[in-house]
């Protein structure tokens, strides 16, 4: 949906990642336009915690996050699911592990993080904004990836060659990047990046979306 925000309908339910759609020049859709019946959100910072209270209010979507942000969406009044790092937890769609991410969380207190989705036996990781950390590697140990969402953007994020190292990492059957070409500071080139992914992990296929396309995992 531009940036880092991605709509992925798993087991019947509709998930926002990440809804940066206001003020966002790369966005396919407004925010009124779009369902959801959980938001997950990554951390505070405003292209990401984005307009996930907006549309929670309107859809009355759940917001699972950090426990921190977590409340400090609840106090706007929306529906909260709380929890941590290292945490999972079963929901309507399937189960979500909270990752760890290196960044800034952009609440007082709290963590950024990322996301393991395992929606009937097909499994998504949102890697939120981070720096590239060798425990990518013991995440897909742990939870073997179908799909991996990764930035590679630099400045604020992994860039081009950390993000290959991720994927020679995690070794998903599909990577799609995110968080690039949003804005000047974050100018990066997809296919730069496919190329080096898929001659260094022949087991990845890179997939490059453009804003409103959409890719099915079977």
């Amino acid at each position: 949906m531009g940036h880092a925000a991605f709509q992925v309908e798993a087991g019947g339910k509709m998930l926002l990642f990440d809804p940066y759609l206001t003020g966002n020049p790369k966005a396919a859709v407004t925010s009124a336009e779009v369902h959801a019946d959980y938001i997950l959100v990554s951390h505070a910072h405003g292209d990401h915690l984005g307009d996930a209270v907006a549309i929670a209010r309107r859809t009355g979507a759940t917001i699972i996050s950090t426990a921190e942000l977590a409340s400090k969406c609840g106090q706007e009044g929306v529906e909260v699911h709380p929890m941590h790092i290292g945490g999972k937890r079963r929901f309507a769609f399937g189960t979500v592990r909270l990752t760890p991410a290196i960044h800034g969380s952009g609440v007082e207190g709290g963590l950024a993080c990322g996301f393991i989705v395992d929606s009937h036996d097909l499994r998504l990781y949102h890697a939120g904004d981070t720096g590239l950390f060798s425990d990518m590697k013991l995440l897909a140990e742990l939870e073997p990836l179908d799909v991996a969402l990764i930035p590679i953007g630099d400045n604020y994020t992994m860039g081009i060659p950390d993000a290959v190292k991720c994927a020679e990492f995690m070794k998903p059957r599909v990577v799609i990047p995110m968080h690039y070409n949003t804005h000047a500071l974050i100018t990066a080139d997809p296919y730069d990046f496919q190329s080096r992914v898929e001659a260094a992990v022949p087991v990845t296929r890179v997939v490059v979306l453009e804003p409103g396309q959409t890719y099915t995992v079977g």
